[in-house]
């Protein structure tokens, strides 16, 4: 919640309306074998390093010690996104292994969009860290 002169003169623009957040949502897919530098890597090849709001991965990896240190590095939250939400989220790329084993085109590109929600807006498509053992998206969108 804002408070203070900030959180007045936006309830004076908004009409007292509560208006949506933005967020610009880092989702990744990684392997077990991925490092906090294969995380920070494929970020860092996004552009966005410096902007993002939240993490998002699989429910299975987000408490992983590498995704938890990106968190504490960011001064993030991160964002666990349950397998029917990656299944359902449209994503750009389509990499077979990630449709086998997830059943989405992409982990990061389905982590990143499921965590904003429908009015996502994919505007970095998957990256690749150096080591090949991660993988990275940039979703935009607002928080309701």
């Amino acid at each position: 919640q804002t408070i203070g002169a900030k959180a007045r003169m936006g309830d004076v623009l908004s009409g007292g309306a509560m208006e949506p957040e933005p967020m610009l949502v880092a989702g990744f897919g990684f392997t077990s074998r991925a490092t906090v530098d294969s995380l920070r890597t494929a970020l860092a090849s996004t552009g966005y390093a410096e902007d993002v709001t939240l993490l998002a991965a699989p429910d299975d990896k987000a408490e992983q010690p590498q995704l938890l240190d990106l968190s504490r590095d960011l001064r993030v939250k991160i964002k666990a996104i349950y397998p029917t939400k990656l299944e359902a989220a449209q994503t750009r790329t389509q990499s077979t292994l990630s449709r086998t084993l997830r059943r989405t085109g992409s982990v990061a590109e389905a982590a990143a969009l499921a965590a904003i929600g429908p009015d996502a807006n994919l505007i970095v498509t998957r990256h690749i860290s150096k080591d090949r053992q991660a993988t990275c998206a940039i979703a935009k969108g607002s928080a309701t």
